[in-house]
């Protein structure tokens, strides 16, 4: 764990600390007892840096904006300061001494006012308030700095989303993969085959989902294994002696959902890069598992020994993936591409 706070947090120690360095000054309306005021500022000041640092590098982002209730940060943030405080007034403390002439010097508490553990109880309010008001402030700070960011990101999605469908729409159906499915198939229907309307359906079920189902921020599952299988379905049209593309679909979750078309990228870059035409050497491997709020896509194709000339039209490419995850499954999802003795493999893990 890296203990060197980020810069935020050198911020907000800097600010609170010099926040409570000024208090003590305005509220006695000047400087008394220079000495006793210096060593007391400090104490408290390296108090409040500790609590900032705790509460900035370690408490908000395992327990707020962690996976844990926000009732367990808030008893976690009671339990820091009133140790803090029991410890900046411990009897013991080599601090305690000149805590205590500083009190002396204020007199004796007057009869019927005050007793002894009431003037305690107001010692522990008074060394506890520096404290408390900086893993509050600090707190609110960041989760207000934490929103900001959070509705930025969503703004961007929105219009990154938007820009990406219109892409889809005019790239990811190429009028080449058109064409060639098109041609397919009516080669099919001139040899009267009965796959011709199986897989002019297929088609149609294609378009079908990215004009209407993808306008949902998710779709189930079955959705996009179905897309999926249509756009291999057809592709396995170019050869009638049938291609080396092995394919798994793991369907027992169907209703898991998924952002639409986010699968399609690595198989249609697979079927691109691959040389699958090539019956000998060209091979493509397709395997999607699912498991309790997790999916898992691998990609794996072989690499032609030189340079493919292939269409520059269609998919949003890897680079465009990528920042769809971020936006759509932040710090919930892995991604891993690799290039190796002749194979080109995509691992994709999502929690959904």
């Amino acid at each position: 764990m890296n203990i060197l706070p980020h810069k935020k947090t050198w911020l907000q120690i800097l600010f609170w600390c010099g926040f409570w360095a000024l208090i003590p000054l305005i509220l006695s309306g000047g400087l008394n007892n220079p000495d006793i005021y210096l060593k007391r500022t400090i104490v408290v000041m390296v108090a409040v840096a500790v609590v900032v640092w705790i509460n900035m590098e370690i408490l908000l982002p395992r327990l707020y904006f962690g996976r844990f209730h926000p009732v367990v940060y808030i008893i976690a943030g009671l339990v820091l300061v009133a140790m803090l405080t029991m410890l900046l007034e411990w009897d013991g403390a080599p601090w305690e001494e000149f805590f205590r002439r500083n009190s002396e010097q204020q007199g004796p508490p007057k009869p019927g006012n005050t007793f002894s553990g009431g003037r305690k109880g107001m010692r522990y309010l008074g060394m506890g308030m520096p404290v408390f008001t900086s893993i509050i402030g600090s707190a609110l700070f960041e989760i207000a700095a934490f929103a900001s960011k959070k509705e930025q990101e969503a703004a961007v999605y929105k219009s990154e989303k938007l820009e990406a469908e219109i892409k889809f729409l005019k790239s990811q159906i190429n009028p080449h993969f058109l064409f060639n499915a098109l041609n397919n198939i009516y080669t099919l229907t001139l040899l009267k085959s009965d796959n011709a309307p199986d897989h002019l359906l297929k088609l149609s079920g294609m378009l079908r989902y990215m004009l209407y189902d993808c306008k949902a921020e998710t779709v189930p599952l079955h959705k996009e294994i179905a897309y999926l299988q249509h756009f291999i379905d057809l592709q396995m049209l170019k050869d009638s002696c049938g291609l080396n593309v092995k394919v798994h679909f793991d369907e027992s979750r169907p209703n898991l959902n998924i952002a639409p078309m986010l699968l399609i990228p690595f198989v249609e870059n697979a079927f691109k890069h691959s040389k699958i035409e090539d019956l000998d050497k060209g091979w493509i491997k397709i395997d999607l598992r699912t498991g309790d709020g997790t999916i898992e896509f691998v990609v794996e194709n072989s690499l032609p020994g030189h340079n493919v000339s292939k269409d520059k039209v269609g998919g949003i490419g890897l680079k465009n993936v990528r920042r769809q995850l971020e936006l759509l499954y932040p710090e919930r999802h892995a991604l891993e591409i690799s290039e190796k003795d002749g194979v080109f493999r995509v691992g994709l893990r999502v929690e959904i």
